[in-house]
């Protein structure tokens, strides 16, 4: 819920209250995979954030392994979006972390995620290599065509992927992905543009997006919006429209609890069908099993 907070002044002293509900998030717990004496990788699950931003604070992947398992200090290695799942790596100690941001500024770690994405994808390897234009008021990234011949300056930041199709059912494809470089949103925008957006990413499936500023919330939840041309699959507009008027109650466990909805939140949020799967560097591989979803029948 939207913070609640309460200042009382005494002579010098000033005491501030903060009373903060986080939004709910989809999984129950971080399963751990390897645990090493300086590096711990986890499944991250989708809907949970690595770390403290936004409204969330506990509700994170840091958060549940240091209440759940004892594990701190944690130094997340890379990043991976909140609505994504699949391999995280934390190192446990900054000399391990500098380590890792060494390699990984060296250009000298290649990452893999799998995605399962719109109709049948070409059977050879794709390429993509257009420049990625990140919108951080609008949360959301657009790819840049041209070049600066025609006198137009060029904004985004060069990106390149590299995409291969596991397999199709001849709706819906599995394609292995491999940036090599790292963007905000970059395989997202990329299967976009190749015309095979992820099946279940409102976000970069229609380009009649609410746009965030407007809504006050974030680009995945304002993607979510009724006003948008996309519904749930098999939910009408109506019913999809009543379940964002959702009551949510007061806490009995909590004597401060107003009755506020969790800004920005519907209840509809699912994560993502995109999966890290792999990172590796010099001498070192740390992977994770593929998610349900990957298997087309």
């Amino acid at each position: 819920m939207v913070p609640v907070s309460y200042i009382v002044k005494s002579s010098q002293k000033i005491s501030h209250f903060v009373h903060r509900h986080e939004p709910p998030v989809m999984a129950w717990d971080v399963p751990i995979l390897d645990k090493e004496d300086d590096v711990v990788t986890v499944w991250k699950p989708a809907t949970v954030p690595v770390h403290p931003c936004g409204q969330y604070r506990k509700n994170t992947v840091v958060g549940v392994l240091q209440a759940e398992h004892g594990l701190a200090p944690l130094f997340p290695v890379h990043r991976l979006d909140r609505l994504v799942s699949g391999l995280l790596i934390l190192a446990r100690n900054a000399t391990r972390a500098d380590l890792f941001r060494q390699e990984i500024e060296a250009g000298k770690v290649q990452k893999q995620y799998v995605a399962k994405v719109v109709g049948v994808f070409p059977e050879d390897e794709q390429i993509v290599d257009v420049n990625v234009n990140y919108n951080a008021r609008e949360g959301r990234s657009t790819v840049e065509v041209g070049n600066s011949c025609d006198g137009s300056p060029i904004k985004g930041k060069t990106a390149c992927t590299k995409f291969t199709r596991i397999g199709t059912n001849g709706n819906h494809s599995i394609v292995l992905c491999k940036p090599i470089t790292g963007r905000t949103h970059q395989i997202r925008v990329h299967l976009q543009y190749t015309g095979h957006p992820i099946a279940n990413d409102i976000l970069y499936l229609s380009e009649n997006v609410t746009n965030r500023s407007s809504e006050g919330v974030n680009a995945d939840r304002a993607a979510h919006s009724p006003h948008n041309c996309l519904v749930p699959e098999n939910n009408s507009s109506e019913k999809y429209e009543d379940s964002t008027k959702e009551d949510f109650d007061i806490d009995p466990m909590c004597t401060n609890c107003p009755n506020l909805v969790p800004k920005g939140y519907d209840g509809h949020e699912e994560g993502l069908w995109l999966h890290c799967v792999q990172y590796s560097g010099s001498g070192w591989v740390y992977q994770c099993p593929y998610p349900d979803w990957a298997v087309l029948t």
